[in-house]
């Protein structure tokens, strides 16, 4: 892949493997969200799908985790602006809203352990939904800082 190649392309002109080389990892998109009925509010929780490793904030079975977990959120370019409840340093959203990605993203930064280095992920603060109920995901909504740039 040519350097910034992500810069000069729409998201629709991403082939599979530029489009899922954009994931940071941060493993934001896999914890449970809540949503207000009454406004529309989304609320994350710090619990994880079952495939998720809360360590690495990796999925464990990233291959088969549609089939495995129903409801997987699969993010295509044509849906990313549905997608408000990503993080504002989500590289989907990023590109999505003509903004750069941050410095941190293994794209620029070359270590694709870079999001979980510098806080930016998930991992050593999420539960596996294997160990909370579903009825007790209100107990477990969070608003996590993430640090800036």
């Amino acid at each position: 892949m040519s350097t910034r190649w992500w810069a000069t392309k729409t998201l629709d002109e991403m082939s599979p493997q530029e489009w899922e080389s954009l994931c940071d990892g941060c493993g934001l998109c896999c914890l449970h969200k809540l949503e207000d009925e009454d406004d529309g509010t989304v609320y994350t929780t710090n619990v994880a799908c079952e495939l998720l490793d809360c360590a690495s904030a990796r999925c464990t079975d990233y291959p088969n985790r549609q089939r495995r977990v129903p409801g997987c959120t699969v993010l295509r370019p044509q849906d990313v602006a549905r997608f408000h409840w990503l993080p504002s340093t989500c590289a989907y959203r990023c590109l999505a809203e003509g903004r750069p990605l941050p410095a941190w993203h293994p794209l620029l930064s070359g270590d694709p352990d870079s999001t979980r280095k510098t806080g930016h992920s998930v991992a050593g603060r999420c539960l596996s939904a294997r160990d909370i109920p579903l009825d007790a995901l209100e107990d477990h909504i969070v608003d996590w800082p993430m640090p800036t740039e």
